[in-house]
């Protein structure tokens, strides 16, 4: 499969082959599309968001020469940058963040406020998150969404694997601390 994924890539590069382009998008589609929702939770945005993502691909593809890493490595990395780049986006901080859980049938009046408490920590965490920088989000967004092991995460952005641990704990505890902080806040009210 790589030997066909590397001629659809070099036809795309040469002569911009649509079916290429076309086989190789579906080929990573849906599990970029998980990727993506993973992380906003919101079927129409992921969707969105995956097609922009493959369009930065097919736009950016002629910088990828796969010598430092696979192209689904690669196309990864564009996923993680474009998420990043939504969460430190205006749109994303001026909207309300109202509806980010699909809405779910609950029996109980327990299962109610599980799901509220769960909404507002993943909205909290994910504001927390886009406070961090690129390179240290791109860290607990590939240990969390990925589930990479650090040592894959240090291959990829091309750092020594202590610094990935130590700049990925260090993230999780200030989070942490963060988030103490905001129920403790969210209490007193």
């Amino acid at each position: 499969m790589i030997n066909f994924e590397k001629r659809w890539i070099q036809k795309i590069k040469d002569n911009s082959d649509h079916a290429s382009a076309n086989k190789l998008i579906e080929k990573y589609y849906k599990e970029i599309y998980v990727y993506v929702y993973k992380q906003m939770l919101d079927e129409e945005l992921s969707l969105d968001l995956t097609q922009e993502i493959f369009i930065r691909m097919l736009k950016s593809i002629h910088n990828f020469e796969g010598t430092r890493s696979s192209f689904r490595t690669w196309l990864y990395r564009i996923a993680t940058n474009h998420c990043i780049d939504y969460f430190r986006s205006k749109h994303y901080k001026s909207t309300t963040r109202i509806n980010l859980i699909p809405e779910i049938e609950l029996v109980s009046e327990n299962n109610v406020e599980l799901s509220l408490e769960y909404k507002e920590d993943y909205e909290e965490i994910q504001l927390l998150l886009a406070q961090l920088s690129e390179e240290v989000q791109k860290i607990v967004r590939q240990k969390i969404f990925l589930d990479y092991s650090f040592r894959e995460i240090a291959e990829i952005l091309d750092i020594p694997e202590s610094t990935v641990k130590t700049k990925y704990y260090r993230a999780i505890k200030q989070m942490r601390i963060r988030m103490e902080a905001y129920r403790n806040e969210t209490k007193q009210i």
